[in-house]
């Protein structure tokens, strides 16, 4: 069992998130940088699909009930497992009664704590992760108990380690292809597209928006679907990156569809950090 001392800013339990129920209009959700969700799921010899938890910008402090392995993977809030700093990217044998806590941030937005077996929160619609409207919880609260599977410590259990990817977290290009609205652009709006944006405090799992406005005389669209990657023109002129929980249908312009990587390196940025879109094969 892991109890919730702190809660931090917005923790949460993500999977891999909802496939096939976007006809009934359910979002995907699951965890929103899966390079890092994945990467501490198989240093543990997880499933890829195993249930994590999701700490959105540090703050956060976890109480482990029984014995257990942990992975911390994603941003580096200077962790510490008790009293001692721990790294980023390894695995760590963790005794009842320790203490996990989140500080300082030294790179990224998010951090992912992954344990031996998974989080063993309810299963809704396929998956562990919470979503609005669709599971009791979106977010983890003081007191909140999750279960895990108890481990035993064996003597000469070996875990692989990884150097942190420094290029994930501060590397602004984000690869992408061009969305279905992409050519009803004129050549002036399609350069200023590929040009360097900033990141606006408006940003969550559902969407991020950024600062700068494209020139924008596009028509609005009939309502059609979009996913997680899309970047949305909206009539305003500012682009709109939609994420994990987002939407599954839309009117505005899909100029642009992020790759799988390009997500998850977007949901690492905070703030003011600056982005630039580059066309694959370009």
């Amino acid at each position: 069992m892991i109890e919730v001392i702190h809660p931090g800013i917005y923790c949460s339990v993500q999977d891999e998130g909802r496939f096939g129920f976007a006809k009934i209009g359910i979002p995907m959700a699951g965890v929103m940088d899966q390079f890092s969700a994945h990467l501490g799921n198989s240093l543990l010899k997880n499933q890829k699909t195993d249930a994590l938890i999701e700490v959105t910008f540090g703050m956060a402090k976890f109480k482990f009930n029984i014995d257990t392995f942990i992975c911390i993977t994603g941003a580096d809030f200077s962790q510490k497992l008790n009293d001692d700093f721990i790294n980023t990217q390894e695995v760590y044998k963790v005794k009842k009664g320790s203490i996990l806590s989140f500080g300082k941030r030294n790179h990224g937005f998010r951090t992912y704590i992954a344990v031996k077996g998974g989080i063993q929160s309810e299963i809704v619609l396929k998956s562990r992760s919470f979503s609005k409207e669709i599971t009791s919880k979106i977010r983890l609260e003081k007191g909140d108990k999750l279960s895990i599977l108890a481990q035993k410590f064996i003597e000469y259990t070996r875990f692989s380690k990884v150097k942190i990817y420094e290029s994930h977290f501060l590397n602004p290009n984000l690869e992408c292809f061009p969305g279905p609205e992409f050519d009803r652009l004129n050549n002036s709006q399609k350069q200023q597209l590929l040009m360097s944006f900033t990141i606006s405090e408006d940003n969550n799992r559902v969407g991020y928006q950024l600062n700068e406005v494209l020139e924008n005389n596009l028509a609005p669209i009939l309502t059609s679907a979009v996913m997680p990657g899309t970047v949305q023109l909206t009539p305003s002129g500012k682009l709109v990156v939609l994420m994990r929980d987002c939407q599954v249908t839309g009117g505005y312009p899909r100029v642009l569809q992020l790759s799988e990587v390009a997500i998850s390196k977007m949901s690492q940025k905070i703030r003011s950090d600056h982005v630039k879109f580059v066309l694959n094969g370009q």
